[in-house]
């Protein structure tokens, strides 16, 4: 019989799909048959699942590193290592990053991916972010890099004191009649109405406040569904297709229903954040993120639209901030308006997280969660079938899951640059990986990292579903 590098034996096979009862078969690199166990070829090296879960590695698409206020691209490489390594001991495989900053693109683009080769532990692929008008020049020179993916801040920031130029409805056009020429490439949108955040705010200071709940009020779910309204619009307009990053509310998900009923090709995405954290915990700047984390009733809402399809895509909006300058000096429940927003670290907790509040509380399936954090947004990304799936010929990323596993989250469960504060600190999990997989190398061995970085790979990608 024929040896391969390694099976995965007496497994509970996860697809978006199907449960199937049996075995995995990996051999350089990839998966090479899915049969019961007993009927697997002999493995130079073998896992026994003992019943478990065996999940394809997330897939996160919503990914921060090299933070523009920190330094890029100067930051760029420590954030490769540090914060992939925090994803592979989570059981993300791998990761979608953007790229922004205010230079042009194409002139760095080789060094942007030699970064990642270099310090990554996990694969990844680059969006790029349309943040001035020059970058619009370089789309078609991206498209010919294999760049399908193209993000901009649709009115929001346009009054904060950062390096990205007002995106407004003239320049969204533009931008996606390029992509309406393109059919591989799809726009991502953040979508917040500036005017009324700057209004609600203001209202917000004047009053005294600075506290988590204010900092949800100043951008109430009317600003995001006035941005999501008008994507759809456009995306219709022009002929392109576009994708809705963390959307936060029931009027988000109600407007990305409404155009998705319309047939018009326009997606949505939330974030593991906004399925588990409300503006009502006690996690004060901790817990600031754009849009803000908002209540019980719209995070209901999330989990229903999870489940029926209206939302297809979970990531996490990940980031890298170290605690002294989240607080900015003034400890956890400091001046929330100073705070830089952002989830930190989510790639690590996204897989426990969906297991914890999401399969084990009934919220949704254990293959719908495989779809939402691993297949749909492999597919929609162009890495389809080579990630996100568990299946003959793609590539070798498993996550073994000890489903009854419990912990607590605090700073010794971290493996990021920075792991004394998280949005979930003090959170009581149930699933966790046992084992990570990648490209058919056994990575995480019940919690023992045994690579090294820059095993990670830059992904070359089809075309966008």
């Amino acid at each position: 019989m024929t040896t391969v590098d390694l099976t995965i034996t007496d497994a509970k096979i996860v697809t978006e799909a199907e449960i199937i009862e049996g075995g995995v078969a990996c051999d350089d690199g990839r998966i090479v048959a899915i049969e019961a166990s007993e009927e697997l070829p002999e493995g130079e090296r073998v896992i026994d699942a003992a019943g478990e879960y065996v999940l394809p590695g997330f897939v996160d698409p919503h990914v921060h590193l090299g933070r523009r206020d920190l330094g890029f691209p100067e930051q760029l490489p420590i954030d490769f290592e540090t914060e992939t390594r925090g994803a592979l001991h989570g059981g993300v495989t791998t990761i979608m990053n953007f790229i922004e900053h205010g230079d042009p693109y194409l002139p760095h683009w080789d060094r942007f991916i030699e970064i990642g080769e270099d310090r990554s532990y996990v694969d990844f692929v680059h969006h790029a972010v349309i943040s001035h008008e020059h970058h619009i020049g370089e789309i078609k020179g991206l498209i010919d890099r294999g760049v399908i993916s193209f993000k901009m801040f649709f009115n929001m920031y346009k009054y904060h004191d950062i390096d990205i130029e007002p995106c407004e409805v003239d320049r969204v056009l533009r931008v996606l009649e390029i992509l309406s020429n393109a059919p591989e490439t799809i726009a991502m949108f953040h979508c917040e109405n500036a005017e009324i955040q700057r209004l609600m705010e203001q209202r917000m200071r004047d009053a005294g406040r600075s506290d988590l709940v204010a900092w949800r009020e100043a951008s109430p779910p009317i600003a995001e569904a006035i941005q999501v309204d008008q994507v759809g619009r456009l995306t219709k307009f022009s002929g392109a297709r576009s994708y809705a990053v963390h959307i936060s509310s029931t009027e988000g998900v109600d407007t990305l229903a409404r155009y998705q009923a319309a047939g018009v090709p326009l997606v949505g995405e939330t974030l593991v954040t906004f399925l588990v954290n409300t503006a009502d915990e006690d996690i004060g700047v901790w817990g600031k993120v754009s849009p803000p984390l908002r209540d019980e009733q719209h995070q209901q809402r999330l989990w229903e639209a999870v489940r029926s399809g209206v939302i297809e895509h979970v990531g996490t909006d990940h980031i890298a901030t170290s605690k002294e300058v989240r607080e900015g000096g003034e400890g956890k429940y400091g001046n929330m308006w100073d705070a830089p927003p952002g989830i930190q670290p989510g790639l690590e907790f996204f897989l426990p997280m969906m297991l914890t509040e999401g399969y084990h509380e009934g919220r949704i399936t254990m293959s719908r969660l495989v779809e939402v954090c691993a297949t749909n947004n492999a597919k929609r990304f162009g890495l389809y079938p080579r990630k996100g799936v568990i299946a003959e010929g793609s590539d070798a990323d498993l996550v073994i899951v000890d489903t009854d596993a419990t912990m607590t989250i605090d700073d010794d469960f971290f493996h990021t640059r920075e792991p004394r504060w998280s949005s979930v600190h003090g959170r009581e999990i149930k699933g966790l990986p046992s084992h990570v997989i990648l490209g058919g190398e056994i990575a995480i061995h019940h919690g023992e990292r045994l690579v090294e970085p820059g095993i990670g790979k830059y992904l070359t990608r089809g075309q966008a579903k």
